[in-house]
C-alpha cells in the first residue's frame, strides 16, 4: 500500500457513512428516522391540542344540554346560558343528591363506571351497558320565578353498532318528555344515525314516560302499543337494532334500574 493512500474505512458506523447514499442500509436508517421525527410531533400536537380538545369536548355536550331543554339558540353565549342549570350529583339507588360527596362540576360519570367502587355489574342489561356507576351528574333548570321547570338526564345505551350517548328533557311533572337527542354515537349514516334528524327528534315532544296507574309505558317501535299514541315514538325506518336500542335504554334509565327513584321524589314534590 502507497504512504499517501487513505486508509479504509473500518467498523460499523464507518460503513455506513462509506455506503453509497441509495444503499438498502441508507434508505431504511433514513425512512426510520423520518418516521420517528413525525411521530414526536404528532404526539407533541396531541398533548399540546388536548386542553383544547376538552374544552370542545365540554362545550358540545353543554350544547345539547340548552338544546334538548329547548333554550338553544344559534349565537348565544353557550356558558353563560349553560350557568342558567344546576348540576347535581345522583345517587341513583336513593334518588337523592350527593353534591357533599362528589363535585358536579368535575364528577364524570362515564368514567365512574369503570370503577368497582363506584358502580355495580349489571345482570339484567338490557341497554348493553355492561355496569352502570351508581352516580350520574344531572342538571335542573329552573323559571325566572325560580321554580323547577326542566330536568335534563344523561342516558346512554348499545344500538347496532355503537353506544349511544345523549340526554333527556323532562318537564317539572317528571312524567312528559321535552326532548331527547344524542350527542354521540355511530350508528349507520342515513338509517341508525336518524336518530340525529330533527323530525325523529320532535316525535318525543309531548309523549309521556308513565300510564296513570305508573307503569313505564313509553316505545319505540313500528306500531302502536296498546297504551295509546302518548306513550308512542314510531321506530326508525330500515334501523330497526338502532331502535330496539333506543327503546331498550330510555325504558332501562327511566325505569327502577335508573332514575326510577329520583322521578318517583320528584313526583311527589321531594326536589
Amino acid at each position: 500500500m502507497s504512504d499517501t493512500q487513505s486508509p479504509e474505512p473500518k467498523g460499523a458506523i464507518a460503513k455506513f457513512l462509506a455506503a453509497s447514499p441509495d444503499s438498502v442500509g441508507k434508505t431504511i436508517f433514513v425512512a426510520v428516522a423520518i418516521c420517528l421525527v413525525a411521530s414526536m410531533i404528532v404526539s407533541a400536537a396531541a398533548v399540546s391540542l388536548r386542553p383544547v380538545q376538552e374544552a370542545n369536548k365540554l362545550k358540545d355536550k353543554q350544547v345539547n344540554v340548552l338544546q334538548v331543554a329547548g333554550v338553544y339558540e344559534p349565537g348565544i353565549n353557550v356558558t353563560e346560558a349553560f350557568a342558567a342549570f344546576e348540576p347535581h350529583v345522583l345517587d341513583l339507588a336513593t334518588g337523592e343528591f350527593v353534591d357533599d360527596q362528589f363535585d358536579p362540576a368535575s364528577f364524570d360519570d362515564i368514567a365512574a363506571a369503570s370503577n368497582p367502587e363506584l358502580s355495580v355489574a349489571l345482570d339484567d342489561d338490557p341497554a348493553g351497558i355492561g355496569r352502570k356507576s351508581k352516580y350520574r351528574v344531572i342538571y335542573l333548570l329552573r323559571d325566572e320565578a325560580g321554580a323547577l321547570d326542566k330536568v335534563v338526564l344523561p342516558l346512554h345505551g348499545y344500538g347496532l353498532w355503537s353506544t349511544l350517548y345523549g340526554f333527556i328533557a323532562l318537564e317539572s311533572n317528571g312524567n312528559d318528555i321535552f326532548g331527547l337527542q344524542f350527542y354521540q354515537h355511530g350508528e349507520t349514516p342515513g338509517l341508525g344515525a336518524e336518530v340525529d334528524n330533527p323530525r325523529w327528534k320532535a316525535l318525543w315532544n309531548g309523549k309521556k314516560l308513565r300510564d296513570e296507574a305508573g307503569d313505564l309505558q313509553i316505545t319505540v317501535a313500528k306500531s302502536q302499543p296498546a297504551a295509546g299514541p302518548d306513550f308512542y315514538i314510531d321506530a326508525l325506518a330500515g334501523a330497526t337494532l338502532t331502535s330496539v336500542g333506543v327503546d331498550n335504554l330510555v325504558k332501562f334509565w327511566m325505569g327502577d334500574a335508573g332514575y326510577g327513584p329520583f322521578l318517583t321524589k320528584l313526583q311527589a314534590g321531594e326536589i
